[in-house]
């Protein structure tokens, strides 16, 4: 397996950096290396790596979506609710009709092995979609409107939407009692908990968080470890009732951000350095999993359904926005956004053909074909389209964030070394602010006429002093300042 590992680390990496150069997304890269490592092509890839391929791959997608809780504002999903509601349903329906139409006649099935087909396609693939919203959200671009936001949310509960109509097609093909409106019942059933088994132990680990001053790499390690227990009590709750736990993920970075942004982008900055490892893992392994051989059986006819399906689906992107307030333009992103398929596809795309229906590897056959014509044509498309539509405003909170980043300062609450007298100070106070070019020496060549900055307060700890009171300064910090470490370090219990 560690052979595996090797591959996965130096192929990806390679593949990342040359697709980035072609000014192309990386993932497409690390899922084509994932199609020539596995067992279908030429094998690299050891028996043990595939056997745990699944844990590896669930581990990555839950960092990606702790990322994208940890970027999701109260206001922003106020603003998009509605929308990202009928996204996650509006479009899938249009697929699965569209496909119902078209497969029987083409593909020589029954209407109900094309229900069962479409609603395997009907998914978006979080796996490829997250990462790159991500990516538009960490640079600030479609900040105003909250696309990226309504592209996350939405595309979360797609998913369990679209499993549980799965479900109910592939039990009324088995011939036992299906009662729909009861299975329909189990999607709010499903988001409700999801979020709520989230919801819980998030707000367990803020106050642990705020009563013990730990290292930013244990807090985050104690959420990871928290967020794959949540994947576990979902397969065991499943039996007695739906748990949509991925939904519970992103909730505990929703409720840490919620009740202190501090800790939040602290744990988010930590995980994105962790994501550099998981997005090789889950991309690569991804593509390990697609089976060229299968898609290849499903020929023209396959490709001629999966793209009629995208059509449908298309116009159901576009009506589900309608009332949204965004233009053309944006609507038009939401739909590119919601071309992508891959986890989904690859976790039940050989359910059918495992349960005995009949036309099951005509199935598993589509479903691979749609990764490969899907996956990366997506992807392209978000990222060139992307970067043409979403905008990108020069006073970008954003910036902020990536200014703190890229030096690396502390938060409120934290407690401070100074380098040079050995005394400890806490942050009491911090501000962001934007100053003209003109008052900050070295800041001419600056692109805009405004630089962001963040004023930190530091009060000096003292048992004498109470809090609020005693020795404070403040200390300005932008792109053009002496750095934080110069003079500082910041201390932890533990």
């Amino acid at each position: 397996m560690a052979v595996s590992l090797a591959l996965i680390i130096i192929l990806g990496l390679s593949a990342d950096y040359l697709f980035r150069k072609l000014k192309l997304p990386g993932l497409v890269g690390m899922l084509i290396v994932g199609i020539l490592c596995g067992p279908y092509v030429f094998g690299l890839m050891q028996p043990e790596m595939m056997d745990v391929s699944g844990d590896f791959r669930k581990i990555a997608l839950i960092v990606i979506l702790l990322r994208a809780g940890f970027e999701l504002h109260k206001d922003t999903l106020n603003r998009v609710g509605k929308a990202a509601l009928t996204m996650a349903c509006i479009p899938a329906v249009f697929e699965i009709v569209g496909v119902v139409l078209v497969a029987p006649p083409l593909l020589h099935i029954s209407y109900l092995e094309a229900a069962i087909l479409g609603s395997i396609l009907g998914a978006v693939s979080p796996a490829v979609v997250v990462p790159l919203m991500i990516d538009f959200m960490d640079r600030g671009r479609g900040a105003k409107k909250g696309i990226p936001t309504l592209i996350l949310a939405a595309s979360s509960v797609d998913d369990v939407f679209v499993i549980v109509i799965f479900t109910i097609f592939l039990g009324m093909y088995g011939g036992g009692e299906v009662s729909i409106l009861s299975s329909l019942a189990k999607i709010p059933v499903s988001i409700t908990l999801g979020i709520l088994v989230g919801i819980i132990p998030g707000y367990f680990l803020y106050k642990l968080f705020q009563k013990y001053d730990w290292r930013p790499p244990k807090k985050t390690l104690a959420v990871l470890g928290v967020s794959i227990l949540l994947t576990w009590l979902e397969d065991v709750c499943e039996k007695w009732v739906p748990i949509a736990s991925l939904l519970g993920v992103m909730a505990i970075g929703f409720i840490i951000l919620e009740k202190s942004e501090p800790i939040a982008h602290m744990i988010s900055q930590k995980l994105k350095k962790l994501w550099v490892f998981a997005e090789l893992l889950l991309f690569v392994l991804v593509g390990a999993q697609v089976n060229v051989h299968v898609a290849w059986k499903a020929g023209l006819t396959g490709t001629l359904v999966v793209l009629i399906g995208l059509i449908f689906r298309s116009v159901g992107t576009y009506l589900s926005l309608i009332g949204s307030g965004l233009n053309f333009r944006d609507k038009i992103f939401c739909v590119i956004a919601y071309i992508p398929k891959a986890t989904v596809q690859a976790a039940i795309g050989a359910v059918p053909l495992a349960a005995g229906v009949a036309s099951g590897e005509l199935i598993l056959a589509i479903a691979v074909l749609s990764i490969l014509l899907t996956a990366p044509l997506g992807a392209i498309g978000i990222m060139i389209y992307g970067e043409k539509v979403l905008d990108h405003g020069e006073l970008s909170p954003y910036k902020f964030k990536d200014l703190r980043e890229k030096l690396e300062l502390p938060r409120v609450g934290e407690r401070v070394r100074s380098k040079k007298y050995n005394t400890v100070w806490k942050i009491i106070e911090e501000k962001e602010v934007w100053l003209p070019k003109s008052e900050i020496p070295g800041a001419e060549t600056y692109e805009g006429d405004l630089v962001p900055a963040i004023h930190i307060r530091y009060w000096k700890e003292n048992s004498s002093n109470a809090p609020g009171k005693g020795k404070t300064m403040v200390f300005r910090y932008s792109q053009f300042d002496p750095s934080f470490h110069n003079h500082w370090e910041v201390l932890y219990e533990w």
